[in-house]
C-alpha cells in the first residue's frame, strides 16, 4: 500500500516543493491550502509526472484558522502516514513599540493554532497507520530572535514548543515527530506577504545574497527525514544557506 502524505500550505513555496518531492518518492499526496486554483495546477503537474500513470495527488481546500475547514479535511482523508505542517507565514517587521496586534494575531492563528488544529484532527489516522510521522516546518526564528521580528519569532518559538511537546506526548505511540527549521529561503511569496505586497522591500531581503536556500532544499530535508527507517526519529534539522551564520548575520556582496 502506498503511503499518504498530507501537506498544508501546498499552494506555493516550500509546501508545493515538498508535495512534488514526496510524490516523486512514491507517496500519494494530499494538497491542502486555501487557493484551489493553484492546487489544481499542482495536481495536474504531479499526476502527469507519475511514471506509472497513477493519479497520486488529491486536492482539498483548507484554512487552518477554521475548525470547520480542518474537520472537513480530516473527514475527507481516509488515511494519513505523514503530516507536513507547513501552513504559516510572517506578517510585518515592526518593533514591539509599533506592533500591529492584527498581524500578531494572524501569525499566531496560522503558525501555532493552525498547527494544533490539523495535528489534533489527523492524529488518530497517523496512529492507526502504525508508522505515522508529523513534520513541522518552523524557522530559525523559532530558536533565535532579531529586531523587528518579535511577532514572528514568538509564533515560531511557540510552534517549536508544540513540536517538542508532541514528541514527549507520543513517545509510546507509532508516530515520529520532526522539526525542520529553515533559515533564509527565497520563495516567490514569503517576503512579499510579510511586507504586504511591497516588492521593493521584499527584494531587499535577499539583496546581495549569492545563494539563499530555495524551496527544494527544504523539501529535500523533509523527504530525507520521512524516508528513514520507522525506528529512526530525526528530532530537528536546522538548514541555512552557507552565507547565513544566524538569522541576523548574513554575508552580502
Amino acid at each position: 500500500m502506498r503511503k499518504t502524505a498530507v501537506v498544508t500550505g501546498a499552494s506555493s513555496g516550500i509546501g508545493a516543493a515538498t508535495a512534488r518531492r514526496l510524490a516523486a518518492d512514491g507517496f500519494d499526496v494530499v494538497l491542502a491550502a486555501r487557493r484551489l486554483d493553484r492546487l489544481e495546477k499542482l495536481k495536474v503537474e504531479i499526476d502527469s509526472a507519475d511514471p506509472a500513470g497513477r493519479r497520486p495527488a488529491a486536492v482539498h481546500a483548507l484554512d487552518v484558522t477554521s475548525a470547520e475547514s480542518v474537520a472537513a479535511l480530516a473527514e475527507a482523508v481516509r488515511r494519513c502516514h505523514v503530516l507536513v505542517n507547513n501552513a504559516g507565514g510572517a506578517f510585518g517587521l515592526d518593533p514591539v513599540s509599533a506592533a500591529d496586534a492584527d498581524d500578531w494575531q494572524r501569525m499566531y492563528d496560522t503558525n501555532v493554532l493552525g498547527l494544533m488544529r490539523i495535528t489534533k484532527a489527523l492524529l488518530p489516522k497517523l496512529i492507526d497507520s502504525g508508522a505515522g510521522h508529523i513534520v513541522n516546518i518552523t524557522s530559525l526564528a523559532g530558536h533565535a530572535v532579531y529586531e523587528g521580528g518579535a511577532g514572528y519569532t514568538a509564533a515560531k518559538h511557540a510552534a517549536a514548543a508544540v513540536n517538542d511537546t508532541l514528541r514527549l506526548e507520543l513517545y509510546d505511540q507509532p508516530v515520529r515527530v520532526t522539526e525542520i527549521a529553515p533559515g533564509m529561503v527565497a520563495t516567490e511569496e514569503f517576503s512579499l506577504v510579510r511586507f504586504k505586497g511591497d516588492a521593493e522591500k521584499a527584494a531587499k531581503t535577499y539583496e546581495g545574497v549569492a545563494e539563499p536556500l530555495v524551496a527544494d532544499d527544504v523539501a529535500d530535508c523533509v523527504a530525507w527525514a520521512v524516508t528513514r527507517p520507522a525506528h529512526v526519529n530525526i528530532d530537528r534539522i536546522d538548514v541555512k544557506p552557507r552565507a547565513q551564520a544566524a538569522p541576523h548575520k548574513v554575508h552580502r556582496v
